[in-house]
Formats: C-alpha cells, sequence, structure tokens
C-alpha cells in the first residue's frame, strides 16, 4: 500500500495529491470516526484511520469499580448489543469465581443473546443499506422489527437500553408471560420481514453493483488481522466461537454458520442475513426446551474472586467479544480488559479501501459493521 504525506508529490502525474478528512462528524462513519484519505482526483491511494475522539476509559474505569458495578459499563460497549456484552464479562467473573449458573438462566441468555444479534444486525443492513445509495426505505423496514426487540427488553430487563440484564450466576430477573408471547409473535413473522429486506436489497440494481466485488478481503489477510465475525465468515472461514468452543448451552442447539467466499462487501452483507435466520432457528429450539427453575445461583454478599486470571469470550454480531480479567482478592479487578471485535476489525481497513473511489470508502467501511463505543472503549 502507498501512502502518502499531505501534499506529497505523486511522480506518476507530477501532481501532488489531496488529502481528505472524512469525518469524525461524517455520518457515513457510523460515529466519531475520522479517516484521512490520500486521493489521487476519486482513487484513494492511502488511508489512515483515527479512532479515540470517542474514549471513556472503559477499561479503566473497570478497574475502579466492583466487579458488579462494572456489569454497568458494558452495556455501553457495543451499544446495539448489550446483552452479549453483560455475558461475556459475566463469563470471565463467573470462571474466576467459580460460579454455577441454574439452566432456565442459561436459556434466557441464549434468548436474550439471539435476539441482539438479530437487532445488531438489522441495524447493520438498514443502515449499510443507506451507505450504498439505496435511500432509507431498508432502514424504515429493518428498524421496525428492532422496536419489537426493545420493547421486549422492556419487559424482562425494566428498560429499552443499556439494560444491564445478564448477571453473576444468572440474569438480574425472570422473563414474564408477555415476554415470551410477544416472542412467539415475533418469531412467526420474522422470516417474511427477513424475505422483505431481501426483495429491497439482494436483488436490488444499485445494490449489487455498488458491493460485489468491492472491498475484497483475502482469507490469508483475514487471518493475519485477526478478523472474525461476519467479516472473517464471509472470506471463506467457517469460524464461529459458538462452534468452536461452545459457552452456555450452544452445544444443544441446531443451526448453521453461514459462510461465503468471494469477501467482499456483498458476502459481508449476504453472512448477516443468513445469521438473521440461523438466530431465528436458535430462538424457537431455546423457547421451545425453555425449563422452568431459578433464575440466580447463589451469590456472596460481597463478590471477592480469589487471586487470579479468567480469559471468557463470546460470539458477537460483530465478532469475538473476550473479557480478560485479573483478581488480586478484592471486590474490584485488578486488570480489566476487553477485545472489542470492532476494534481489531478495524486493523485491516486501510488494506481495503486502497484503489477504490471515495465513495467506494463508505460502502466498504459500512459493510464492517462497526460502533464507536466499542472501538474507544
Amino acid at each position: 500500500m502507498q501512502t502518502l504525506e499531505p501534499g506529497a508529490l505523486d511522480v506518476r502525474t507530477g501532481e501532488r495529491e489531496m488529502t481528505l478528512n472524512m469525518g469524525p462528524q461524517h455520518p457515513s462513519t457510523h460515529g466519531v470516526f475520522r479517516l484521512i484519505l490520500q486521493l489521487d482526483g476519486e482513487t484513494v491511494v492511502g488511508c489512515k484511520p483515527v479512532m479515540g475522539y470517542l474514549h471513556r476509559s472503559s477499561e479503566k474505569l473497570g478497574e475502579m469499580r466492583t466487579y458488579v458495578q462494572a456489569v454497568t459499563l458494558t452495556d455501553r460497549l457495543d451499544y446495539l448489543a448489550p446483552m452479549s456484552n453483560n455475558w461475556a464479562y459475566c463469563l470471565a467473573v463467573e470462571k474466576l469465581a467459580g460460579m454455577e449458573v441454574p439452566e432456565r438462566a442459561e436459556y434466557i441468555r441464549v434468548i436474550v443473546a439471539e435476539l441482539y444479534r438479530i437487532a445488531s444486525h438489522l441495524v447493520a443492513i438498514g443502515t449499510f443499506g443507506a451507505d450504498v445509495g439505496t435511500w432509507f426505505t431498508p432502514l424504515i423496514y429493518t428498524f421496525r422489527e428492532r422496536e419489537m426487540i426493545l420493547d421486549m427488553t422492556l419487559l424482562c430487563a425494566g428498560v429499552r437500553m443499556n439494560p444491564s440484564y445478564v448477571r453473576f450466576g444468572g440474569v438480574a430477573r425472570d422473563l414474564p408471560p408477555e415476554f415470551i408471547d410477544r416472542l412467539k409473535y415475533f418469531l412467526d413473522i420474522f422470516p417474511a420481514k427477513i424475505d422483505e429486506y431481501e426483495r429491497l436489497l439482494t436483488g436490488n440494481e444499485i445494490f449489487t453493483a455498488r458491493t460485489k466485488g468491492v472491498g475484497i478481503l483475502p482469507p490469508e489477510l483475514a487471518r493475519a488481522y485477526s478478523i472474525t465475525g461476519p467479516m472473517l465468515r464471509a472470506s471463506g472461514i467457517q469460524y464461529d466461537v459458538r462452534r468452536a468452543e461452545p459457552y452456555g448451552i450452544y452445544d444443544r442447539f441446531e443451526f448453521d454458520v453461514p459462510v461465503r467466499y468471494n469477501g467482499d462487501c456483498f458476502d459481508r452483507y449476504m453472512v448477516r442475513v443468513e445469521e438473521l435466520r440461523q438466530s431465528h432457528r436458535i430462538l424457537t429450539q431455546a423457547l421451545r426446551d425453555l425449563p422452568p427453575g431459578e433464575i440466580r445461583g447463589k451469590q456472596p454478599k460481597v463478590l471477592k474472586p480469589p487471586k487470579g486470571e479468567a480469559y471468557a469470550r463470546l460470539e458477537g454480531p460483530k465478532g469475538e467479544l473476550g473479557f480478560y480479567i485479573v483478581s488480586d482478592g478484592s471486590p474490584n479487578p485488578y486488570r480489566f480488559k476487553i477485545r472489542a471485535p470492532s476494534f481489531i476489525n478495524l486493523g485491516v481497513l486501510s488494506q481495503l479501501v486502497v484503489g477504490h473511489k471515495v465513495a467506494d470508502a463508505v460502502v466498504i467501511l459500512g459493510s464492517f459493521d462497526i460502533v464507536m463505543g466499542e472501538v474507544d472503549r
């Protein structure tokens, strides 16, 4: 990759390159994110991502709070899938403290995590359609079903956003009957809604022209940059933590791991569409087999895990989400470290946009499905 300094002389044309700052306030950067693009006309010849404008010191704050208080920090990482964040952190603390989780709570965790996988992918697909230039119809359609999921969150957690619902040893409270009724209705109608999204986008001439063959991520480059999630699976690597290292009760469910092989923006979109269908399969099974019982295991009055360290990971909507916790025997973590998939995946962005037009850079970034809350953690 050729990266030119601002105002550098292009030896090919004898003209000076132009530097374009995209962001940090531009809506197409999906948050407070900046791209310094080096351009030869409309073609990107160099790219430097600049992060940190949203930095909130979540890792340091996690070390300054008790284990219980730190749960609220995880909601604000990938705030489109907060219960997945809760669960990953709780898995690490439970491993550290040797806690057991009741069976009903395990099923509830799967239900809420898969609902939020759907909610996150709905935002990804809807905003991606807007980035590509198919206007806002897909966004409005996908947000329609996301609203149903947020309404269910209100029933079980008491709030629509930042629920802090998954707790050590289980979940905060049981699922009320109305939640179950709404979930059954959602599962009945959702397959037809996915078909609707595909009618809007998958065969759309503008959409396919702007996404097929654009931003190709070869599998060897994906491995080199530790890419995970739909981005990795769209490059032909069938890796999913739910299968590679099953956590909770995922080994009890039948589902496929979608994979495609072109590694372009279109395939990243298609993997997310297929994952909507697979999450629907998992939810149907989890609801069918949901057992009665307790929702929280035994808890000490003050949680002080023994000295040691633990790392736990799960398959979040963006990829592998991991928490590394070190305990010194006090009520606060000595070390609180997050492996955030949005941050890791962004490492390869500067490789993919070079050679494309500026308008394509918007599409490529949109196909990454980043959330800045977990990038600038």
